[in-house]
């Protein structure tokens, strides 16, 4: 995101395209049964979602707005919830063990709601008030949030199958490994704790921060790295085999408005919010990066 823009970047060409602008109207060109045809007009994104050739954009007011990539125009539009508190905390796409596209979206109106991307109908609505991560199998979910205990739960049937107990405080992230057993949590108490889902009784680790609230944390694609994001100033890289004992700390000297790994590389991505650039960053290395201007 940048201002009401979505734009993809290239690292071949170093070229960035617009592919989305939701400042003015977004109507879907497409007609799916609960679309909102009407659309929406400056849109306030809090969170999306690209996998594939399909992208999906969460809003302030609850909206949610899909795009294939490979396809002109929007495909649909929806509002989950009229609810005064309706933020949009979290998007996942992902596959079903049937091999069907599907996308999950949690809302601050208590809501995880599940959608099938072929037809982009609601397929399950589960109450929870929380940030919700989904297991590389889409079997599982992990719920953090305003509970210093988290949960696991079942992502068919919406039950509870365990907690996770040891944080201090609340949460605001979660992020499976690739290997699908682990997941790691992140709180106000500036641990990220990592946890096996085979045992649940205790965390296997505990990754302390340096001044604030562990707020965004990721895996690499191939799990060899996690990285965990405070609110400003520190971004913290682990080696997973080394059994989270080597630690790069990187110092931005800024609020961080996110992260993302390359999905091909261990090429991690930081915005920070009072800069203009984005940085490049490998594990033992860092490149700052100008020529992110436009993107971040």
């Amino acid at each position: 995101m940048s201002h009401y823009s979505v734009l993809h970047w290239s690292a071949l060409s170093g070229v960035d395209t617009e592919l989305m602008n939701v400042q003015g109207h977004v109507a879907p060109r497409e007609k799916h049964p609960g679309s909102l045809l009407e659309g929406f007009s400056q849109t306030q994104v809090s969170t999306l979602a690209v996998k594939d050739n399909l992208l999906v954009a969460g809003g302030f007011q609850g909206e949610l707005i899909c795009k294939h990539l490979d396809r002109e125009g929007i495909s649909f539009c929806c509002r989950t919830t009229y609810d005064d508190n309706a933020i949009t905390n979290a998007v996942e796409i992902f596959n079903t063990a049937s091999g069907a596209v599907h996308f999950m979206a949690s809302n601050n109106d208590s809501g995880v709601r599940d959608y099938d991307m072929e037809r982009f109908q609601l397929c399950k609505h589960f109450q929870f008030d929380w940030h919700t991560s989904l297991s590389p199998d889409g079997k599982l979910v992990v719920i953090v949030g305003d509970d210093p205990n988290g949960l696991l739960i079942d992502a068919n049937s919406g039950k509870t199958l365990h907690s996770m107990k040891g944080h201090h405080d609340f949460s605001f992230a979660s992020a499976w490994s690739p290997d699908g057993r682990t997941f790691a949590t992140g709180n106000q108490d500036k641990t990220c704790r990592i946890w096996d889902a085979r045992n649940l009784s205790k965390a296997v680790h505990v990754l302390k921060g340096n001044l604030g609230a562990i707020r965004s944390i990721r895996f690499t694609s191939d799990g060899q790295f996690l990285s965990m994001a405070e609110p400003a100033d520190f971004v913290h890289i682990f080696d997973v085999k080394s059994d989270y004992n080597r630690r790069q700390e990187l110092d931005f000297f800024g609020e961080i408005s996110g992260m993302s790994f390359s999905p091909d590389t261990d090429a991690l991505f930081v915005g920070v919010w009072d800069r203009t650039y984005g940085s490049l960053l490998q594990f033992g290395r860092l490149y700052n990066n100008w020529y992110h201007d436009s993107l971040l």
